[in-house]
Formats: structure tokens, C-alpha cells, sequence
């Protein structure tokens, strides 16, 4: 294996550069047509299609100085999501990005793309740094990213590097469009059942009559920790996940506790954010936790029973004086239908085995990014070495 070398990021690219928006701004967006590509597509390690904009071959036309390539890198440059990164994705193509992302293209000689996008990620605290330099906004400049500095090995060090990173990165990719897909086919089930086939005859009710809840309350400030210590706290949509919340505070002192497979539920701004407890856990005033009464361990007929309520639930998004809110009132009087037991015993049985593939799923990755994480930083500073 060949030795590394301190470089520059200019050195080993043949695009570094950033776009704008079109004349009109958001006003001028169309319904299809080419991508443009902005800060909020752009997540570490993914590439978000919530909130893809389209212009047209005009607009497009005044923004050729950016057109995006496969194997683009995309870095965030500007506001509260500076230093994301992730590589450009072929089925957005054709595409250009706004003046708030950065495309960097990789000389092929000189540099795998892949490798590049994990280095960015290693590196990312020093990224952060700089974009604090001299502004009252965090912003990457180009001239920033041009001397962006770091070690590099050869080609085939490099290549093997990103393989086993991206390896693992595709199985991660590979889960969470499982899940997406299993949790579709659990919610068409619940839609079937209880909705399209729904009984006339079944009895109506308040939603306090099939479920009991907990509404959140937050430990004191001086109990909270991010070490570990304590009861694992949620407050709200930050913590959510796709399924599962991530440990992200932990309290000493814990005032309202969610169990295990609990449904939670954001009563606060955004209001009607929904998730699942994957331990015994405190729910700050931001969550609420939902559970069968007549079985608690009817965790799937709860979670999709509560999902298909959210059109209703998130109407209280648009009440308050400063921001949306849902109180413990509201949940007990939210009108509904309530099968019958042996309904709910039927759907659970076939639904229940779905809906734990995507738990058991949900922990694989967890497993597998972990184990991403902790050889990310080894790889890229050559503390372990992959064999070529």
C-alpha cells in the first residue's frame, strides 16, 4: 500500500461551485420538469426528496454553470444545515442546485467520489468550524472547500475505503426502503378493514374509550444529560426517527414514563409527529403515549389506529396564539369508531408479524450504522487499513 499525502481539495477536483435561485424565486417553481436541488434535500448520508423543487428549461438554462453530474458530492454551504453531505442520486437527474448548495466533482484520476463523501462526513467539525469564521451566519465559501485540507491515500486504498463504508451504507438504504414498503402494506390493511369495510353498525366513541394515554411532562432542566445516565426523555418531534426515537437526552428524574412499543404522538408544534417507544422511556410536555385498553399489547392496531387519525389530529396545528397545540381535552372527545375486539384480534394477528419485521429491521440498522460510525473515523485517518 502506497503512503498518504497531506492535499488540497482543489487539487484533486474539476468542479467546485454553487447556483442560485431563479428569477421569481419559489413563485417560479413548476409542478415538473428539471430538478433543483436544495438545502433541505440534502442530508448526511442521504439525499431527501421532501421539498424538490422543479424549474423549466429556461430557468435552467441561466443556471448551466451548474449542472449537476452523477457522482456529484453535494454539500450544504449556508443556514442551520451547513456541512450536510451526500452524493447526488441518478433518478433526480437532470438537475441544478440552488445558491445554497455546492456541488464538488471528483477528478476520477485523482479521487473516488465515494471516498470523498466520507471524508466530508469525518471531517465534518472542521467544515463546521470554518463556516463560524467572520459571519453572524454559518457559511462555506468556495474558497473554503478549494483549501478544505486532508490526508489522502492512492486510488485503490481510497476505492476499498469507500467499499466497505458504502457497503454497509446500501444494506442501511436497502432496510429503510423495506420498511417503508412493509409499513404501507400494514397501513392499506388497517384502510381495508376499519375504513373501506368499516361496519355501520360498530359502536361510536371518544377516543379516550379505546385508548389509554399519557400526556408528557418535563423533568426539571438540571436532571437532563446527554452521558447516558437515567431514563432515555423524548419532547418531541427532534428525537423522532422513522419509527423508533433516537437517545438523544437522558433525565435523572423522570415525571411521565411511556412503555415499551407505547405510540407517541407530538402534542406541540409540529403537532401530530408520530413514533414508536422502543424501551421504557419519560415523555416530556411535547409527547403524548397511546395504548389498547383492552390489550396493551396491541401495539400494531394502536400505531396505525392513531396513524389514521393524523388528518385530524394535525388540524390542531392551526390553533394557539404562538404555535400548535393539542391538549388531554381534545384527545378524550376526538370522536371515532370502535371495532369490535375480535376485529381488532384479527388485523393484530395479521399485521403484528409486518409490523415486527420493521422493528427488527429498525434495530439492524441501527446496528449497522453504529458499526458505520465507528469505522468511519479509523478508516479515514488510516488508523485501520483495508487491504488491496
Amino acid at each position: 500500500m502506497g503512503e498518504w499525502k497531506e492535499v488540497q481539495l482543489e487539487q484533486l477536483t474539476s468542479k467546485i461551485g454553487s447556483g442560485a435561485t431563479p428569477r421569481g424565486g419559489s413563485n417560479s417553481y413548476k409542478d415538473e420538469g428539471i430538478s433543483l436541488i436544495r438545502s433541505q434535500n440534502v442530508l448526511d448520508l442521504q439525499f431527501s426528496i421532501n421539498g424538490l423543487a422543479f424549474i423549466d428549461d429556461t430557468q435552467a438554462e441561466a443556471l448551466k454553470n451548474v449542472i449537476v453530474e452523477p457522482n456529484d458530492i453535494l454539500l450544504n454551504i449556508t443556514g442551520d444545515s451547513v456541512a450536510r453531505v451526500c452524493k447526488v442520486p441518478d433518478y433526480i437527474l437532470p438537475a441544478r442546485v440552488n445558491q445554497h448548495v455546492a456541488i464538488i466533482r471528483a477528478d476520477s484520476e485523482k479521487l473516488i467520489p465515494d471516498f470523498l463523501l466520507y471524508k466530508l462526513i469525518a471531517q465534518k467539525e472542521e467544515l463546521l468550524s470554518q463556516s463560524e469564521i467572520g459571519a453572524t451566519r454559518r457559511a462555506i465559501t468556495k474558497g473554503m472547500i478549494e483549501k478544505f485540507e486532508f490526508n489522502l491515500p492512492p486510488l485503490p486504498e481510497q476505492k476499498a475505503i469507500a467499499s466497505v463504508l458504502s457497503s454497509l451504507d446500501d444494506k442501511i438504504d436497502l432496510l429503510h426502503r423495506q420498511n417503508k414498503t412493509l409499513e404501507q402494506m400494514a397501513e392499506t390493511l388497517f384502510r381495508q378493514w376499519f375504513v373501506e369495510e368499516a361496519d355501520e353498525g360498530w359502536e361510536e366513541g371518544k377516543l379516550g374509550d379505546e385508548f389509554d394515554f399519557t400526556m408528557g411532562q418535563s423533568p426539571p432542566g438540571s436532571s437532563f444529560n446527554e452521558e447516558g445516565i437515567g431514563t432515555p426523555m423524548y419532547q418531541g418531534n427532534r428525537d423522532f426517527g422513522f419509527r423508533f426515537p433516537e437517545n438523544r437526552v437522558f433525565t435523572t428524574e423522570p415525571k411521565r414514563l411511556a412503555e415499551k412499543f407505547d405510540t407517541l404522538i407530538s402534542v406541540r408544534a409540529p403537532v401530530g409527529e408520530q413514533n414508536m417507544a422502543n424501551e421504557k422511556c419519560c415523555i416530556g410536555r411535547g409527547v403524548a403515549a397511546f395504548r389498547y385498553k383492552a390489550n396493551s399489547d396491541y401495539y400494531t392496531y394502536t400505531f396505525f389506529k392513531m396513524k389514521s387519525l393524523m388528518d385530524e389530529i394535525k388540524q390542531f396545528n392551526e390553533t394557539g396564539t404562538v404555535f400548535g397545540s393539542i391538549s388531554k381535552s381534545n384527545f378524550q372527545e376526538m370522536e371515532i369508531f370502535i371495532p369490535p375486539f375480535n376485529e381488532v384480534e384479527r388485523f393484530q394477528s395479521e399485521a403484528k408479524p409486518i409490523d415486527d419485521k420493521i422493528i427488527s429491521n429498525c434495530k439492524q440498522i441501527r446496528t449497522l450504522e453504529k458499526m458505520r460510525d465507528t469505522l468511519l473515523p479509523k478508516l479515514m485517518s488510516g488508523e485501520v487499513r483495508v487491504t488491496t
